[in-house]
């Protein structure tokens, strides 16, 4: 199946539901550009992303989705949110999303769950997803432990819904690369953190465009929550803290509390956490969402039909 069949999209590509980053204003602004946008619901109350849904809604006629973070303590309440406000496509990490499965399967919603395994890909299909975005280690923020080029084709093998890749992929020669492993679409983030529409703090974006091909750590491996972000004070202090096992939960807790957000609003240089991918060494310039997505589409070998 052709993914923007599915979605009803210009390009087969869509934007990752950054937290605290996917405000209505990114989300518009990739919907527009002809990919699927995604608010980013993360650890907002049903409130907030209510306001945010409707936001959207006035800045663009093309369709839109939300994603929803299951671990959530508000994502009961937003899975209600999505059907009483029409949502017609949601993606989904952090969790199982098999209880709420039924009454958006029957709200008619398409459910594209985030997966970082061959095994968990085939429950979520077995469960009613539609498609799967299966992320690889490279990708920023919550991450797994295999690689986009060796998980992409393991699952396309495994299923029969469409598997859209993430994790590595700023530009045509990604696009082409998972197309080839058997992806039908990309999930896009690092590179619009460097969008002109994207809401956080200019050191932000500065910060990836200076990123080099080495600039990117993983915290939190040791408590099962691993997340890759740009390096900075505030990630070596948590990798020093960590590396003889001696640091306690609420030292580690007290050390990032905030860090994200201190990055996307405050820009703070060294307490932020400024998660982002490994292919940030890719990301070189500002550009508009369209401009983005236009070049990772339009000078791709597979859709010019140089690689079949």
């Amino acid at each position: 199946m052709d993914l923007r069949d599915l979605l009803g999209i210009k390009y087969p590509i869509i934007q990752g539901g950054m937290a605290n980053i996917a405000t209505h204003k990114l989300a518009a602004a990739v919907s527009n550009a002809g990919g699927l946008g995604l608010i980013g619901a993360g650890g907002w109350d049903v409130d907030r992303v209510r306001q945010e849904i409707r936001k959207t809604k006035e800045l663009t006629d093309k369709p839109f989705g939300v994603n929803i973070m299951l671990m959530s303590p508000h994502a009961k309440d937003i899975s209600d949110l999505v059907i009483e406000e029409n949502i017609k496509i949601i993606t989904t990490g952090a969790g199982n999303p098999g209880i709420y499965m039924k009454k958006w399967k029957d709200a008619g919603i398409i459910v594209i769950p985030v997966v970082p395994s061959v095994a968990y890909a085939r429950r979520l299909e077995r469960s009613g997803a539609d498609a799967l975005v299966v992320e690889g280690t490279e990708a920023g923020g919550h991450i797994g432990e295999i690689s986009t080029i060796n998980l992409v084709p393991q699952v396309v093998d495994a299923v029969n819904i469409p598997v859209i890749a993430a994790g590595g992929i700023a530009d045509s020669r990604g696009l082409d690369a998972v197309f080839v492993l058997g992806a039908k679409g990309v999930q896009i983030g690092t590179v619009l953190l460097a969008s002109e529409e994207c809401p956080v703090h200019e050191n932000y974006k500065n910060k990836i465009l200076k990123a080099k091909d080495t600039d990117t750590v993983v915290t939190g491996r040791h408590t099962g929550a691993p997340v890759r972000v740009l390096k900075n004070r505030m990630a070596r202090e948590y990798l020093n803290l960590t590396k003889y096992g001696n640091a306690s939960l609420e030292d580690l807790e007290k050390l990032t509390l905030g860090s994200l957000r201190k990055a996307v609003l405050d820009g703070d240089l060294d307490g932020g956490s400024f998660m982002a991918g490994q292919s940030a060494g890719l990301v070189k310039e500002i550009r508009t969402c369209k401009e983005i997505l236009k070049d990772i589409f339009e000078n791709s070998l597979v859709y010019k039909g140089i690689i079949k």
